[in-house]
């Protein structure tokens, strides 16, 4: 494995299949850290080219997630996972240093994503649009 993986690289990976969460621990010799990602934050920053965007192209707000699941994870060579969705999403790899990002810097990308909703006019619930009126 390269050498700038390791640091990245989970000692472990729990998925909680009832609370649809993926627990990930980090340990050095220092300390051990525990994060817990859901299904829904993952799904929403899924690193792949359907939300990401392709190319130059702007990424794809994900609404309606809030109840998506994880239905099953694959290891995609020894620098991540696959995870696949209940709503048959499953394309994107989760490299390592990916989910140490999204691990480290959860609370202000589930803000930022929060507000973009808020913008937009969708919510997390699933088939819900919201109408503002004008003031």
């Amino acid at each position: 494995m390269p050498a700038s993986n390791t640091n990245h690289k989970p000692q472990h990976l729990k998925w909680q299949k009832k609370s649809h969460c993926l627990e990930l621990i980090y340990e050095s010799n220092e300390a051990s850290f525990t994060y817990t990602l859901t299904a829904e934050f993952l799904r929403v920053h899924s690193p792949s080219a359907d939300v990401r965007g392709h190319g130059n192209e702007d990424s794809v707000l994900q609404a309606g997630k809030k109840g998506v699941e994880i239905t099953h994870i694959a290891m995609s060579g020894h620098y991540g996972i696959n995870i696949h969705f209940n709503d048959n999403h499953h394309t994107g790899i989760y490299t390592w240093s990916y989910l140490k990002d999204l691990c480290t810097h959860q609370q202000s990308l589930w803000e930022t994503y929060l507000e973009k909703l808020h913008e937009a006019g969708l919510t997390r619930e699933a088939n819900t649009q919201v109408i503002r009126f004008p003031k």
